[in-house]
């Protein structure tokens, strides 16, 4: 009895952990020293912090047989491996080794691919193209990285690096066969065989991508919840979904998330971890456009009412849920995506499809009158009002791909805030309104579209302007940031990440 009492306590408090017979270390199966080293390592798990430390010795990875400790798992099909990494200590030897490794099986000279980071800063995808074969590697520019991903798609193998708040450095191995089924996992090597080297990882990723062939709005594949340090990068799961959940907001109070999955809204409690429907009345067919009035009383939502062909419209309703939603924009009008209130909670910023193209507007929440602020012929979308009430933040493609632009809340003197070549979209203002965050989409997609299932970006500039920083890359897009979800100490930011199960 009490051992279920414990056990029920413990899933309380921390959801997240995966309890099955199968992990037994987090995502992890078992810990095992592979080729035998003379020294017999460990791994550990912080249940808290959502870290792993291995601990390791081993002579070498490289020639025709390695010796490492490894905590793994077991795969099949095309993943993307994602870590941040430090090493503890000086270190002994500068050729000690930390990264991710995937191997046929656990023998020390299987076939493997590894992506790794050196004790000198040596970042390189090192491989064994044949069973006790010579190691060979295709060296990166990067050195000293914290972060280190691979990827497998099919015979090819990406591993891309990058120092916190810096972009990727990629180098990839095409043409290895390796098996479907592979053990995958972390792994340090001393390079020493009397010495044990240690390593702590955070931010720890298995992700299954989606199938190349599915169909955006109907085909999904899960979810993660996760809140964010934006001083550090540290991340920490507080809920996995095989649903689509999307666009967390982050009350006022600091007490929940709001987030949609499946045309309804939830509350995620902070404190308790417990999730409870929001009641929004008729309104069950909401998409991942929130948003919460400054003081947290009011909750604006972007409903498809069925009475007008399910065409998406305004409504507002107090924050806590349990009263009808009132609707704003006149049914007949057009589509309406709503993104961003007044300070003083009279206007609502939003999207709408207005004479064949889609502006920013406000609307008077009383009388509904609406205001043009943009009239281009190309998107304009994402409007966030600063704190202060004097700017409207917002995303355009008219420059030919998507960029960040803010105005005066009248709709006057607009201008571009980025100028780069990816496509940045909803930007969201820090409520010390100091910072704005925001998500980055690839290059190669088309900048009217901000698609499920990419590989993204979450970046943060400073409030008056400047050179974007990288947060955090994410597998992810289409309702990963769309709202306003920032603490409401500025500390910390929520969002959502998406796998597929393995």
């Amino acid at each position: 009895m009490k051992t279920t009492f414990f056990l029920l306590i413990f899933l309380l408090f921390f959801p997240f952990v995966q309890i099955s017979a199968q992990h037994t270390m987090g995502i992890f199966d078992r810990t095992t020293a592979v080729g035998d080293p003379k020294v017999k390592g460990k791994a550990t798990y912080d249940v808290v912090n959502q870290t792993y430390t291995i601990t390791g010795a081993g002579t070498n990875m490289w020639f025709g047989t390695d010796e490492f400790q490894y905590l793994w798992t077991t795969l099949q099909g095309d993943f993307i491996l994602r870590t941040t990494v430090h090493f503890n200590g000086k270190g002994k030897d500068p050729h000690r080794k930390a990264g991710w490794i995937v191997k046929n099986s656990l023998d020390g000279n299987s076939k493997h691919v590894n992506a790794s980071t050196h004790g000198d800063g040596l970042t390189s995808l090192q491989y064994r193209a044949s069973i006790g074969g010579l190691t060979k590697e295709v060296k990166s520019a990067d050195t000293y990285p914290a972060i280190i991903q691979l990827e497998r798609r099919g015979t090819t193998y990406i591993m891309s690096s990058a120092a916190f708040g810096e972009e990727f450095t990629q180098v990839e191995l095409i043409d290895m066969d390796m098996d479907n089924e592979v053990y995958v996992g972390l792994y340090v090597c001393s390079h020493n065989p009397s010495v044990l080297e240690s390593a702590t990882f955070s931010n720890v990723r298995i992700i299954k991508p989606v199938d190349p062939e599915f169909t955006p709005y109907r085909d999904y594949i899960g979810s993660n919840l996760e809140i964010m340090d934006v001083e550090t990068g540290h991340r920490e799961i507080l809920y996995q979904s095989a649903h689509s959940i999307q666009a967390p907001n982050w009350t006022p109070d600091g007490k929940r998330l709001i987030y949609n999955s499946k045309g309804h809204l939830y509350n995620y409690d902070l404190g308790s971890h417990q999730i409870t429907p929001l009641n929004t009345g008729f309104a069950v067919n909401n998409n991942n456009d929130h948003v919460l009035t400054f003081d947290g009383t009011l909750l604006g939502i972007s409903n498809h009412n069925q009475e007008d062909n399910g065409t998406s419209a305004l409504y507002y309703l107090p924050s806590q849920g349990d009263s009808l939603p009132v609707m704003v924009t006149k049914p007949g009008v057009g589509a309406s995506y709503f993104h961003g209130w007044s300070p003083d909670n009279k206007k609502m910023l939003f999207t709408g499809n207005r004479n064949g193209s889609y502006n920013i507007f406000s609307i008077d929440i009383k009388n509904g009158k609406e205001t043009q602020l943009t009239d281009f012929t190309t998107l304009d979308d994402g409007p966030e009002y600063s704190p202060d009430g004097k700017y409207i933040y917002f995303n355009s493609v008219r420059s030919g791909n998507m960029q960040l632009y803010r105005m005066k809340k009248n709709g006057k003197d607009q201008e571009q805030l980025t100028f780069d070549e990816y496509n940045n979209w909803f930007p969201h203002i820090s409520p010390d309104q100091k910072w704005i965050v925001f998500i980055s989409f690839p290059k190669d997609i088309n900048p009217n579209d901000h698609p499920f299932y990419k590989h993204c970006m979450l970046r943060i500039m400073p409030y008056e302007g400047g050179k974007p920083k990288v947060l955090a890359n994410v597998y992810g897009g289409q309702g990963t940031i769309n709202v306003p979800s920032w603490s409401p100490d500025s500390k910390k930011i929520a969002f959502v990440t998406n796998t597929g199960n393995y």
